[in-house]
């Protein structure tokens, strides 16, 4: 039987490659879950269902929330749970090998053309982008959002909520903290504390506090 997954959070674009992971795989996409005011980036074809129309059949099904911003994939992810939905699904898109040794924890999302190294860890709900490369014995903490061609070299740790943006590089054995925020096409070569913001190559922290990704933190 072919399994049906929901995706809960329908405003994000990302959401539609999230669709095409579903169908590259052979997953049937249940519906979108409008949790809010907006338009669907889902197919004209997909379901859309307000969360009070979840019905108990539908609250069964794993889900998925395909939201890039990290504070957002928490409080949506926390409002998934309150509804009754129990069951976070991972998903690697068909296109990216996997690892032998790789740890995904529930709620991740691997799009295609990805490039995975052996001994990771990806914490719940980690948001992995088009084309990027994540090197070996990456540790990346609960809610980390990766942006397209982003590399990570090996043994680099991202903390909870934190963000690397499109193109961005992080050296070997670089730490990045909480919440903080590599921009795109930084070159990241010493740790980045929590809350910061880093821009540039070499890598420099134009902001503290930022509170997070979009100035949301992830808590």
């Amino acid at each position: 039987m072919t399994t049906r997954v929901l995706l809960y959070g329908v405003g994000s674009p990302v959401a539609a490659d999230v669709e095409e992971s579903l169908h590259r795989a052979g997953l049937a996409l249940a519906a979108g879950i409008r949790n809010r005011p907006c338009e669907s980036h889902l197919s004209e074809a997909a379901t859309i269902l307000a969360p009070e129309a979840l019905s108990p059949d539908l609250l069964a099904l794993p889900f998925l929330v395909p939201l890039f911003t990290p504070a957002h994939r928490q409080l949506a992810a926390g409002e998934a749970a309150a509804r009754g939905l129990a069951q976070p699904f991972t998903l690697m898109d068909p296109s990216v090998a996997a690892p032998r040794r790789i740890d995904l924890r529930p709620g991740c999302y691997v799009n295609a053309g990805c490039s995975l190294g052996a001994a990771s860890r990806f914490g719940a709900f980690v948001f992995v982008n088009r084309g990027a490369s994540i090197g070996h014995h990456a540790d990346l903490a609960e809610f980390v959002s990766i942006g397209p061609g982003v590399v990570l070299a090996g043994h680099v740790t991202m903390g909870r909520g934190s963000v690397a943006g499109a193109g961005a590089t992080i050296l070997p054995e670089r730490t990045i903290g909480a919440n903080a925020v590599v921009g795109g096409g930084a070159v990241v070569t010493r740790d980045v504390p929590d809350g910061c913001l880093v821009l540039g190559n070499p890598a420099r922290i134009v902001r503290r506090d930022i509170g997070g990704y979009q100035g949301l933190a992830v808590t």
